[in-house]
């Protein structure tokens, strides 16, 4: 959690991103996947929004 909690911040920080609620559970998420994961991490390139 220390590392995800990090990157949060300092994507903060930096003013990279702002993240609302639901935006960074899923960061968290995606974070934790990553770091739990037993297999190679494939980049995904998100093109679009579930937001309008």
């Amino acid at each position: 959690m220390g590392m995800v909690d990090q990157a949060l911040h300092l994507l903060s920080e930096k003013n990279v991103v702002e993240f609302d609620d639901e935006r960074k559970a899923a960061m968290v998420s995606n974070l934790m996947v990553v770091l739990c994961g037993e297999q190679q991490v494939n980049p995904i390139v998100n093109a679009g929004t579930l937001y309008q």
